[in-house]
This record gives structure tokens, sequence and C-alpha cells, in this order.
């Protein structure tokens, strides 16, 4: 990953500058079963890659019922470098990253899911990688068991973010990956409260040039019941990847719509001219809505371009 100085690795030890520090962050919503074995896990490996007390690992309970404090609780008694941050009520998984965004110590930033479901012994892999922004556990290994159910609308929508991004997306919503922190930072007014936090930074790190590796990884079945509801959550991917498309190219996202408008009005006129021999109501609309929405279009384009500027 990128620095003022570069990250040298030497076999699975990655060498770091003074004071470069990383940080992982689990947020956790009622996984007593599993919450454990992820946090132990994820020391271990940062224990195995890292230098000594260079990691911090940063649990957000997001307003469990269960168990789950008390389980945290004693970890972090036993082990200074593990810190439970806590929602008094459930806020959602995008919540609770931004949440923990905001008080992680490290330089680098990693996060993995409560669940077990992750290769957590792979967490200092993410870390290794030098030039890059953002590095992804994408689910395309060997070993990946992922619901039909749930991977069939993620096709599509995987699709939409590679045509408004114009990159190959393997995994677009991962939770498992790492980035720089002070990059994560510049998008977190863009961030949602639920599921589709990686999807949004995804796209945005990518609308905006930044370096994003895919690492092939495996993925296996949960510990306890999924918080995911196929429907709700699908639709809110799309009116994510939308939201942030028209953040970073309006242009690019409006085009069909444009395109699909102007279209009409030349049918239509072309029909009311030489077929009815007089302008129709349907064709004012249809030139209406391709203006409406070519001007739209071009003044989002341009503010887009000014402050980047």
């Amino acid at each position: 990953m990128r620095d003022e100085a570069l990250l040298e690795q030497t076999g699975n030890r990655v060498e770091v500058p003074v004071g470069t520090a990383y940080s992982v962050l689990i947020p956790c919503y009622n996984e007593q079963g599993a919450i454990q074995d992820t946090i132990e896990a994820v020391v271990t490996a940062c224990e195995a890659s890292l230098p000594a007390d260079s990691f911090e690992v940063l649990v957000i309970d997001d307003g469990s019922t269960d168990a789950s404090v008390a389980v945290i609780e004693t970890v972090a008694e036993r082990d200074s470098r593990v810190r439970l941050v806590r929602h008094r009520k459930n806020k959602g998984y995008g919540a609770a990253l931004k949440t923990g965004l905001g008080v992680a110590r490290g330089s680098w930033i990693a996060i993995t899911d409560a669940d077990g479901t992750y290769p957590n012994q792979r967490m200092g892999e993410l870390f290794s990688m030098p030039d890059a922004d953002m590095v992804v556990g994408a689910r395309i290994g060997d070993d990946v068991v992922y619901s039909r159910l749930r991977a069939i609308p993620k096709i599509f929508l995987r699709r939409y973010a590679q045509w408004i991004t114009g990159t190959h997306i393997p995994d677009i919503n991962s939770g498992f990956r790492a980035f720089r922190a002070d990059v994560a930072r510049r998008y977190l007014d863009l961030y949602p409260d639920g599921f589709s936090f990686t999807t949004t930074i995804t796209i945005s790190m990518l609308m905006e040039g930044r370096e994003v590796i895919y690492e092939p990884i495996s993925y296996t079945p949960r510990i306890g019941k999924s918080k995911i509801k196929p429907i709700r959550d699908t639709l809110r991917f799309v009116s994510t990847i939308a939201r942030t498309g028209m953040f970073f190219a309006p242009l690019k996202v409006l085009k069909p719509f444009i395109l699909f408008f102007w279209a009409a009005f030349a049918i239509s006129a072309g029909y009311d001219t030489f077929v009815l021999s007089d302008l129709t109501d349907k064709t004012t609309t249809a030139l209406l809505l391709a203006l409406n929405t070519t001007v739209l279009g071009l003044l989002a384009d341009l503010i887009d371009r000014r402050t980047r500027q």
C-alpha cells in the first residue's frame, strides 16, 4: 500500500515505518457463538505477520441483545490490543464501521465479519500489498460456499457497478478488505448505515482512480443466523449504486435516460409529422423530458468537475 515510505515485505512479515499502525474493525450484532473465535483468529494472524504492538482490534458492538458484549469484554480483559466500542441500540453494519473509522488509530484499516465466514487467518496478507489504496478479499477462491438466492441479484448489481466505474469488479461487497484510513475517511458522508457500506467504498475508490487490488479468498457458511434480508438489502444496494454513481459520474448515469427520451421524442415527432400531420401532447412531453434530463445531466457533470478541481 502507498505511503511516503513504502512498506517493505520480508517473507511473511511486513516491515513498517515507525509510527505506522494497523486497525482491524469487527462489527458485531448478536454473534455470541462466533465472536470470540473471530477475534482470536484475527489477533493470531496479525501477530504472525505484523510487527509486535503495531495493531489493534476494535470490536464495534451494534446493540447486541445476546451475550456478545460479555464475550468481547472477557477477551479484551486478557488482551489490551482488543477494544470494545458500543452502540446502545442497533444502528446497522455501516454505522458500526463508521464508528470504528472514527476511533481507529491505524493508518491502515481492515474489516471482517464476526460470523466466521471469512478466512481471518489471512488477515496479514491484506496489509502486505504495496502500492494499493485498498485490498479486497474477493470471494472467487476455490472454497466458496455462497447462497444462490443472494448471488443472482448481485451478478446484475456487479455488472451495473462495472458499467458505472468502467472497471472489472470481481466482488463488489466483500466484507474482508483493508484500505488506507485517510482515503476511506474522504467518503465518510457517503457511507450508508446498512450493508451497502462495502459497495459504496468500492465504487467511491474506483471512481476516483484509486488503486484497488482483488485477492481471491474462500468463503464458508456463517455461524448463527444471517442478518441480511435479500429483497430489502438488494433494493438498498441498487439505491446505493445509483446514488454513488450520481455523485461521481452523473452524466454517465443519466445518459441512458437522456438517449431514451430523445429517441421517444424523435419517434413521436416522426409519427405526428408523417401520419397525423399534427403535433400531439406526447411529443411535447417527450421533448420536455429530453431537454430537462439533458440539462440536469450537463449541470450535474459541470458541478462535479468544478468541485474536483
